[in-house]
């Protein structure tokens, strides 16, 4: 279907948004009436720029507080209307939004609505131009579409329809499936977006909060599918206000836009997108500094081995069971160690490199010589790299191979990567979500907030149903200003007390636990004294899932660069990340950076 997207939902000039949404690869766009008024250039000049983009304009937005007032109001409305279709006859576009009346209307009548967009549509028609009436969650009087229907059917007039918002629906949780009775033709437009579940007035939640298809909580392809069902053919229209996305470069919002609407025709079947296949394991964890030697200390003493050097790069390997780390020193200067990327197996790695393609991530560029692996590629919005390749049916892929004089990894209590947690910069959060989603058809669980020394940090893990692969996202903006938040990786464990006691002995710094914390955790849990006392010696954290003998037990080392490792035991199918331990790591992590 036709895509479009209204200029309120991104940050700069009306040219700077019109050139990004054509470089994005948009159809259309609707002209947000304040962005035109700041312009310096004239509709006509506008129309003809959209028209050398490609750009069709296709709706002019908004017109407010028109309908269920006096007659002497209502007469300026009409003066005011007129000069508002004028302008969009100049701009060529021939649809108008008008929304339900929230600050004039002192009449609560349908009929009385109905009368008044009917002589605005007359005024409308005399323009050459139609009015899609929309009724705003926070209306006055009409504040539901099913009443903003009845009053255009008794307006019963050929340029006055409906304009169908999926925020003004869902948000006032009324059941979009009466949209079936709306005769397709009378829906002039529709307008899409998603938002989180929120306990707030709707107004502050759709002026700051809402979001892309796929990033929160509405179930958008049920919407659309009952407007399609009623005959819609129009655009599917993005009209997203958003704080983040009024400061973030316009180019790579009009980006990150286009892909939600290419996901929600995927959920719809409405695009020929290759099928999402999860990954099925992680693959391996690239480090990448100009000197990676204190990693390689801290994977020593925890048992890693050296899986060699790369026959033609300066990258080495490093695994413990099939846990794999690349340390990566090419083109690093001046870096200090940090996550660069993150390997993934998939059960079909053309299929998504044919998905990722499809849904617009770039394509991470690394050389590779003939006689080597090729990886597919993307680099996620926060500029981590994914690579994914098909592990053959025995055996390790080819690329491990192309490592020279390593020491095979021996047994021991480390056996996989459990899960790499990603610190994102705070206008990348809901890019990086559908991001992951959409190309690797992981799933979003609820966001959670965690308390730390410099403020909330935002936790929202995204993974597949079967834990195999669990990337949680971290943003806390003065946390990260500060170098306090960073980047880690998790090795799931057979034996950690073991490992602990092992890596203890070989002179790892363990991140320093206070013991304020054990007494907290021998009151909350009932662990008994010996346990908790094993827990104290070693710097390990405990925790356990409610009503359930599920439990987590973890240890972190000292951060290197930016980057950290936890090392963490799952017993009785505990699920969790030990979240309310976060906030004690939190405040170690800033105490050892300010010392």
């Amino acid at each position: 279907m036709k895509t479009s997207i209204a200029t309120v939902s991104l940050s700069g000039s009306l040219v700077e948004k019109l050139h990004a949404c054509a470089a994005a690869g948009f159809d259309g766009v609707e002209v947000f009436e304040p962005d035109l008024i700041a312009c310096e250039h004239s509709p006509e000049e506008i129309r003809a720029l959209a028209a050398r983009l490609g750009l069709t304009l296709d709706l002019y937005q908004p017109l407010r507080d028109l309908e269920g007032v006096a007659d002497d109001v209502f007469a300026d409305n009409l003066r005011r209307a007129a000069a508002t279709f004028a302008t969009a006859g100049r701009l060529g576009i021939d649809t108008v939004l008008v929304c339900s009346n929230v600050a004039t209307a002192t009449i609560d009548d349908d009929a009385v609505s109905a009368a008044q967009l009917r002589q605005i549509g007359d005024v409308a028609a005399d323009h050459g131009v139609r009015i899609a009436f929309e009724a705003l969650a926070w209306g006055r009087f009409v504040d539901d579409y099913r009443r903003a229907w009845r009053i255009v059917e008794l307006a019963d007039h050929p340029a006055v329809g409906v304009c169908l918002d999926s925020f003004h629906v869902l948000s006032r949780g009324h059941d979009p499936a009466d949209i079936e009775q709306i005769p397709g033709a009378k829906i002039f437009y529709l307008q899409l977006a998603d938002a989180p579940a929120l306990q707030m007035d709707v107004l502050s939640w759709s002026r700051h909060h809402r979001l892309f298809p796929g990033e929160g909580a509405f179930d958008l392809a049920g919407f659309v599918r009952h407007v399609l069902a009623a005959g819609y053919v129009g655009p599917l229209s993005l009209e997203v206000f958003n704080d983040t996305f009024r400061q973030t470069d316009p180019d790579r919002t009009a980006v990150h836009a286009l892909r939600s609407l290419l996901w929600l025709q995927d959920a719809l079947h409405l695009a020929p997108i290759a099928d999402a296949k999860p990954p099925n394991g992680f693959d391996f964890v690239e480090i990448k500094a100009e000197d990676t030697s204190e990693v390689e200390v801290l994977l020593g003493q925890l048992g890693f081995a050296p899986g060699g050097r790369h026959r033609s790069k300066p990258v080495t390997l490093w695994q413990a069971g099939s846990a794999r780390v690349v340390l990566n020193e090419q083109q690093s200067r001046d870096e200090v160690p940090h996550v660069a990327a993150i390997g993934l197996q998939v059960p079909d790695a053309d299929a998504t490199s044919r998905r990722a393609a499809d849904l617009m991530a770039p394509a991470a560029y690394r050389r590779t010589y003939a006689s080597e692996q090729p990886f597919g590629s993307a680099v996620a919005p926060d500029g981590t790299e994914l690579f994914w390749v098909t592990q053959p049916p025995t055996g390790t892929a080819d690329w491990v191979n192309e490592f020279r004089d390593g020491v095979p990894a021996a047994g021991g209590p480390v056996h996989a990567v459990d899960h790499v947690n990603l610190t994102q910069p705070w206008q990348t959060t809901e890019d990086a979500v559908l991001f992951f989603t959409s190309v690797f058809g992981l799933s979003a669980d609820d966001p959670t907030e965690v308390p730390g020394p410099t403020g909330l940090v935002r936790s929202q893990v995204l993974r597949t149903a079967d834990g195999a692969v669990r990337i949680p996202l971290n943003v806390a903006p003065l946390a990260v200003a500060d170098g306090s938040l960073a980047q880690h990786i998790a090795f799931a464990c057979d034996d950690i007390v073991a490992l602990a006691r092992t890596a203890r002995d070989a002179g790892l710094e363990f991140l320093s636990v206070p013991d304020n914390y054990y007494d907290y955790v021998a009151g909350r849990f009932g662990v008994d004294d010996d346990t908790v006392a094993a827990l104290r010696e070693l710097d390990l954290l405990y925790d356990r899932s409610p009503g359930s003998q599920g439990h987590f037990i973890h240890f972190y080392t000292r951060t290197v660069g930016s980057v950290f490792f936890e090392f963490v035991q799952r017993f009785d199918h505990y699920d969790g990340y030990g979240v309310d331990n976060a906030p004690v790591r939190l405040a170690a992590q800033r105490s050892r950076t300010r010392s």
